[in-house]
């Protein structure tokens, strides 16, 4: 709780700060009442760090908070208030109104009823903060400053040498076990079922993912599927999923029966391997309904369950159940070795490793534990930190099966305030979800919790959000990091291990709730939902009834008009809305009354043809996703007025993306699968001067960006595949240009034939440039190896390319070199011209029949995997 309260009265004493709000106190004559409010907020910053270490055994210091916060949230909503009509009043002064006339905000000729409102809010918000403040003397709270608090962290995240939770130690046995069990044959039936059990954190599913991924496996099962099961054991999701592993993809508007039908007759007379990762059904008539429906592959074909519960193993009709223990110590203290040093290091202090041996015996085998107090401890050398996390009071609270892990918690409590809150909205997502970099991050933006170091303020939000995830990274909380060479905010992905979920859950109880059949109420507390029931119906639910300030929906299922229609109504402080997956025609025009919203995501939505105009009135709206949107006939003509947006995603019909207007904020912009589209933007050059990354996918009637690049000069990542009619080539000579292209990558472009000559601005900049599926591409230019920055080429399926430029030698950078399905320039490479990549660390040549390219190249191009 003290890290909600600490976060918002950092943002509200750095909002007071400003100008905006100087001239509002002025105007108003409020300026007294702020500046008091200020100091109060201040003295009481001052012990919340204190606050926050001492709220776990102190019941009435967490009533306090809970109190503390609620007047927080209202102080923060009535500025936001404020910080709108502001930004509003700047709309208004750049493109005038489209409405009646519209009174500037801070002028003399505005009505005196809105102001005064306010005022009187602030007021009585002084008033219980004060009220509050007087009651904190109570719980002997210290001052701490936050970087006393904070155990700091002196090294750069390197992602590349942290140790990845697929690296298995102390396993080799369990895993032959395994495999022994899937190979023996039994006569008796056609499929088997081999359940794995353990205690949460011992390591069944990355033990299971080695077993499913080893080449003996893969040679003796025709098809192996994996499907997470988790705690929703609904059979018809479950046959889906499994159809989904084994076919890719399916129509999602097949009928139960249908669906069914395929599974049979996918299965039937196939050696299959399928695997139920995390099962915690005990309702055996269930399973006797999805087995049913596998019974007819082909003899040998195995079933591997994951579970922490022998009655859930006996209950899926085991015919073979393996237990598997802790790690020894030795095999725990090497795991550990490996995430707290560097290679070597630990020869280098002897005393913490000392050290490190106790507290590993502290984490009783369970490697997830091992794991993530290593990362927690990782290049620190003061013994001090590694006593703190040795001698913690936590390890002495008597643990109840099933609870939080101490480990996990310690890790947590030693996480820095500012990513606490980070971590715990992690809570609203669906165990094993599939995390995308650009998706947390706009979450994250949208309610405020991104802060610039006062080291770099001009760091971009966006990367300040990427440096928190390498973190939890580094520190385990996230785990299946991946990140592709060829960049995509759509394969940028990692997950969270079910115990690290629990963990969220836990900790963002009372201010995050997830909303299913079951919920009878919700606490009022509560202020982010996330909807999770498959049939949720069209009526609201009424464990709704009682909560008003809730500033997070988001729908992991089909969102029904009716209840989309009511959060609009009855959430007014609505920060955060996904309603990704949705089906209604049009979204309800009242969306422009959400004066603080900040994200809105209709992806896939397949029915949707037009936004309201309302929409624009969103002055503060920074991410706007219409990815999917396949109906979309053209975007609102007054996006312009939608200053804030950064992020933009947009899939439509029309022939051009944008007509007129700037939009000045915008940071990334994602254009895919637009059939018809001709031209990105009309006339608006110089318009989009902070655009840093744009991708555009699938345009197969694209034949111009219609933009000047020498206006893109923030443009750092540009990603073009799929679009066969567009042109790169500028008529015009622009090798004076200054731009700092980072990355380029440029796929299935038929026309193009040598690479355009603007990206010579990019000459000290440019450090990944990837060209793939460009039949008619011949060369690389010979100004090429000018560019001193880069370090990986990749080349795919551009069969006539023959050689290299003269100079590549010169690229000393280059430390990458990957090119597969141009025969004759891997036969120089490995030839004649082999001289010029012989400084390259590290070389990819493969040559595959030009024109064969399996489905597998392509999908490996366009997620940049294992490249």
């Amino acid at each position: 709780m003290a890290e909600i309260a600490y976060g918002i009265i950092g943002k509200v004493i750095e909002k007071l700060g400003s100008v905006a709000y100087q001239e509002f106190g002025l105007v108003c004559g409020v300026k007294s009442n702020l500046k008091r409010l200020e100091f109060t907020m201040s003295i009481i910053r001052e012990v919340l760090l204190d606050a926050e270490k001492k709220q776990a055994s102190d019941p009435l210091l967490r009533l306090w908070l809970g109190q503390l916060n609620d007047v927080l949230h209202d102080a923060e909503d009535v500025f936001d208030e404020i910080e709108y009509q502001a930004i509003r009043k700047q709309v208004v002064a750049t493109y005038g109104s489209t409405s009646t006339k519209v009174c500037h905000f801070f002028s003399s000729s505005m009505t005196l009823a809105f102001p005064f409102k306010l005022a009187h809010k602030i007021k009585r918000i002084r008033e219980r903060l004060n009220a509050i403040a007087a009651e904190k003397d109570q719980f002997n709270l210290t001052k701490i400053c936050e970087d006393a608090h904070i155990m700091h962290r002196s090294r750069e995240i390197d992602l590349i040498s942290f140790v990845h939770p697929s690296i298995v130690i102390g396993r080799d046995k369990d895993k032959e076990n395994i495999i022994n069990l899937l190979m023996h044959p039994d006569g008796s039936k056609n499929v088997n079922v081999i359940s794995i059990v353990g205690l949460g954190g011992l390591g069944k599913t990355t033990l299971a993912k080695w077993v499913y991924n080893d080449e003996r496996v893969v040679q003796t099962f025709q098809l192996r599927m994996w499907v997470c099961v988790s705690e929703d054991f609904s059979v018809a999701r479950l046959v889906k999923e499994i159809l989904k592993s084994a076919c890719g993809t399916i129509d999602e508007n097949w009928s139960a029966d249908t669906l069914q039908a395929r599974l049979r007759e996918h299965l039937r007379d196939t050696k299959f391997l399928l695997v139920l990762d995390d099962v915690w059904n005990e309702d055996h008539n269930k399973w006797i309904e999805l087995k049913g429906l596998l019974i007819d592959g082909f003899k040998g074909s195995k079933i591997i369950v994951t579970t922490r519960s022998n009655l859930v193993a006996s209950v899926m009709s085991s015919d073979s159940t393996y237990n598997l223990e802790g790690l020894s110590q030795d095999d725990c203290l090497s795991l550990f070795v490996k995430c707290a040093f560097k290679e070597g290091e630990e020869k280098q202090h002897p005393s913490l490793l000392k050290i490190g041996k106790e507290i590993v015996g502290k984490c009783k085998g369970v490697p997830l534990a091992v794991r993530t107090l290593g990362s927690l401890l990782h290049s620190k050398v003061d013994e001090r930190e590694w006593e703190f996390v040795r001698d913690n009071e936590i390890w002495k609270l008597k643990q109840k099966e099933n609870e939080i892990l101490p480990a996990l918690r310690l890790s947590y409590d030693q996480l820095p305030i500012y990513l606490k809150r980070c971590f715990a909205f992690c809570s609203l997502f669906p165990k094993d979800h599939q995390f995308y970099l650009f998706d947390l991050i706009p979450f994250w933006m949208a309610h405020g919790l991104i802060r610039k170091t006062s080291i770099n303020k001009k760091q971009e939000l966006e990367d300040v959000g990427e440096l928190y995830i390498n973190e939890l990274v580094s520190r385990s909380f996230f785990q299946d990091f991946e990140k592709p060479i060829i960049p995509s905010v759509f394969t940028y992905t990692f997950k969270m291990h079910d115990l690290i979920h629990d963990l969220a859950i836990s900790v963002a109880q009372g201010e995050c709730s997830v909303v299913d059949s079951g919920n009878e109420g919700i606490a009022e507390t509560v202020r982010h939902l996330s909807f999770s029931a498959e049939d949720l119906g069209q009526e609201v639910p009424k464990c709704l009834d009682n909560l008003t300030k809730v500033r997070t929906v988001m729908f992991t299922t089909e969102a029904p008009l009716s209840l989309v229609e009511a959060c609009i109504s009855r959430f007014k402080s609505l920060r955060f809305l996904d309603l990704r997956d949705s089906s209604f025609e049009v979204l309800p025009s009242s969306i422009g009354t959400l004066k603080n919203l900040r994200y809105l995501n209709l992806t896939d939505n397949k029915r949707i043809k037009e936004l309201p105009n309302s929409i624009c009135k969103l002055h503060n709206l920074q991410t706007l996703i219409l990815a999917g949107c396949e109906e979309l006939e053209r975007l609102p003509k007054d996006m312009r007025s939608m200053i804030s947006l950064r992020f933009l995603a947009v899939t439509t019909k029309y022939t051009c993306l944008l007509e007129k207007g700037s939009l000045n904020s915008l940071r990334i912009l994602a254009v895919d699968n637009c059939p018809r589209l001709e031209v990105l933007f009309q006339g608006m050059d110089g318009c989009l001067p902070n655009l840093r990354i744009l991708f555009i996918t699938q345009c197969p009637s694209l034949t111009s960006l219609s933009l000047n690049i020498k206006h893109l000069t923030a443009l750092e990542i540009l990603a073009i595949d799929d679009c066969p009619k567009l042109n790169l080539i500028l008529g015009e000579d622009n090798q004076e240009l200054k731009l700092i292209l980072r990355n380029l990558t440029i796929g299935n472009l038929s026309e193009l034939k040598v690479l355009p000559q603007w990206l010579q601005g990019s000459a000290n900049t440019l450090q990944i440039l990837a060209i793939g599926f460009c039949e008619q591409f011949t060369a690389l230019p010979e100004w090429l190896p000018t560019f001193e920055s880069l370090h990986t080429l990749v080349i795919f399926n551009c069969p006539e390319m023959s050689s290299l430029p003269e100079g590549t030698h010169r690229l000393t950078s280059l430390r990458k070199l990957v090119i597969r399905g141009c025969p004759e320039l891997i036969r120089k490479c490995q030839g004649e011209d082999q001289h010029k990549i012989a400084h390259v660390p590290d070389v990819q040549l493969d040559e595959y029949v030009t024109g064969s390219s399996t489905e597998e190249d392509v999908e490996e191009w366009s997620t940049g995997e294992n490249i």
